[in-house]
Formats: structure tokens, sequence, C-alpha cells
């Protein structure tokens, strides 16, 4: 059995809810919490002070347990942030969030407004002609980005004349 640990930053908290085929890891920090089920035979994560130690059967698996534990160590004390750009040649957009939705109005002249779900605790931003997604939780601050992406994907219309839509920043 592999055992690896990871440094915990201080103002991080772990607890740990073991099961029968899996372990539920929560992290709290202050930009936020994180959830996170982890699926496996034989993982074990346990907290030891400022440290946790993942162990299992399978190399892949305690890789892939690490990288989600570091991704909500990271996701907790800096965020992650995804920058989006705002395009149009024909007709302007206007943005607006509501709720946990962000409405997208007169996208190519049309006349209904289209919609992106905002998952989970992602928070987004919009600035003239740029658009900021942020929040504690990779997935869904990736998911959201998905969402405005497809939200504005252009059909049945020659793409090299219509360039029109939200595209992540370089």
């Amino acid at each position: 059995m592999r055992k690896i640990i990871v440094d915990v930053p201080e103002g991080v908290a772990i607890e740990v809810e073991k099961g029968d085929d899996r372990v539920k890891v929560k992290v709290k920090g202050p930009k936020g919490e994180v959830e996170r089920e982890l699926k496996g035979k034989n993982i074990e994560v346990e907290v030891k002070g400022n440290n946790v130690d993942v162990s299992c059967e399978q190399k892949e698996m305690i890789n892939t347990a690490l990288s989600h534990i570091r991704n909500m160590i990271k996701g907790v004390t800096e965020g992650f942030e995804r920058k989006m750009v705002v395009r149009y040649s024909h007709f302007p957009m206007n943005l607006e969030v509501k709720g946990n939705k962000l409405i997208i109005k007169n996208f190519l002249g049309e006349r209904e407004s289209r919609e992106a779900k905002i998952v989970g605790n992602s928070k987004v931003s919009v600035k003239g002609q740029e658009l900021v997604v942020s929040g504690p939780n990779i997935e869904e601050v990736s998911q959201t980005v998905a969402n405005i992406r497809q939200a504005t994907k252009i059909k049945k219309k020659d793409l090299r004349v219509f360039q029109d839509g939200i595209y992540p920043a370089n």
C-alpha cells in the first residue's frame, strides 16, 4: 500500500468521513468550502496535524486523490478564476446576472434572451467586454464557463462570417 503526504496551509480545515467504498473530504478556508467524494478500493485519507495522509493500493488512484485534494486546498485559499471575452461584430450583446443564471440579450439580433446556468458557488462579473468567472471549486468554475460558451454557440449560420460569441480569454 502506497502512502503520500500533503501539507495543509494555515487557515485551512479538512474533515474526512469514511464510508463503505468511498471517502468524503470537506475542505474549508478563507475563500469558501469545497466538498468531494473520492471513490476507490481501499482508499484512505487521514488528517494528522498540518498533514493529510493519502494511501491506496493503486498508484493511479492515489495520484488522482492527491490532485483533487490539492485543487480543493488551492480553491479555498487562492480561488480559481477564468476570464472570458465578449465579441460581436453585428449586434451588441447585453449581459446580466440574475440569481444563478447569466442572461444574454440581443445575441445575433435575436428577440429571445439566451441563458447560461451558473453552477454552485461560482460568481460571474461583467466588466464591459470582459466576463470573469470565479469560485473555490475548479469543476464548478469550469462548468460555468462551458455553459456560457455553449449558450452562445452559433448554429445554422456561416461561422466565418458570424464570429459573435463569448470566448475564453488566452
